[in-house]
Formats: structure tokens, C-alpha cells, sequence
């Protein structure tokens, strides 16, 4: 009978193999099939889309309320944040338990400079998907080709 054994590559036998599983798991990618889902540690996700007049930012968040989102424009930076604390209490045959949960996230995006008409940013959450229309300033949208006559 033969075992496997995964190792990351480190042939020092100084460093521990505890930071092997640390190191080699993927920080960033906290999804259902993640070891930090279980404690609700959760990154939305962000689809972002550039037409000739606009920006389309899209973020799924399932289960919030419009009112748990901030959104902020501070220069050219938007951030989307969010804190929820929940708090379950179960008693169960004699036993309780009182869980505390808090949910939290905030990302960060560095809009063109000059490109983004601030005033008309537009934000709308429905159905677990926050939506963010930011149009572009008049002088930054692609204009259609024209013909130049040679003189």
C-alpha cells in the first residue's frame, strides 16, 4: 500500500509544514467550496462593463438590504462597503447556544480621472444584485468616426 503525501516544495527541514496549507490554499478565493465560508468571511463578487457613455458596476450580495451598503465617491475612488451584525440565539433541550455573526466587506475601485460625470452616479439593489450606473462626461465619450476633407 502506498501513501501520498502533498507537499508545497520546501526542502527545509527548519521551517514547520503547519504554514504549508496556509501557504498553498488560494487567500483570495473565499467561495462556497472554501475552508472560510464557514465563517462567513465572504468577498461579493464584482462584474464590471465599459460602454461609449457609461460604466456598469454589478455586485452580487444575496441576502442584504439596500440600506446595509455605503457606497462613497472621494475623488476618483468609489468604495462599496458593508457591516451587518446578526446575533441567533437557539435553546435546544436544556442547551443554548448564542451565536454572534458579523459580515462585513469593503472594496475599492479607482475610477479614470476626469472621465466619470459624479453628480449623475446612480445605485439601485434588487433581487441580491446592487447595480451602479456612472456615466461619463459628455467630452469623454467615444464619438463616432467623421470624414476629414483635405484642402
Amino acid at each position: 500500500m502506498m501513501t501520498l503525501i502533498k507537499r508545497n516544495g520546501n526542502s527545509l527541514s527548519g521551517v514547520p509544514a503547519l504554514f504549508d496549507d496556509f501557504f498553498a490554499s488560494d487567500f483570495f478565493n473565499w467561495g462556497s467550496n472554501s475552508r472560510y465560508s464557514a465563517l462567513s468571511a465572504t468577498l461579493p463578487a464584482v462584474n464590471i462593463k465599459e460602454t461609449d457613455d457609461h460604466y456598469e458596476v454589478e455586485m452580487a450580495a444575496p441576502g442584504m438590504q439596500k440600506d446595509d451598503f455605503k457606497v462613497e465617491l472621494n475623488g476618483n475612488t468609489l468604495t462599496i462597503s458593508s457591516a451587518k451584525n446578526d446575533e441567533k440565539k437557539e435553546e435546544l433541550e436544556g442547551y443554548s447556544r448564542r451565536e454572534f455573526s458579523c459580515q462585513s466587506f469593503e472594496r475599492n475601485f479607482t475610477l479614470p480621472k476626469d472621465v466619470v460625470d459624479e453628480d449623475k452616479i446612480e445605485a439601485h439593489y434588487e433581487n441580491g444584485l446592487l447595480r451602479l450606473s456612472i456615466p461619463k462626461r459628455e467630452e469623454a465619450k467615444k464619438k463616432a468616426p467623421r470624414l476629414i476633407e483635405i484642402s
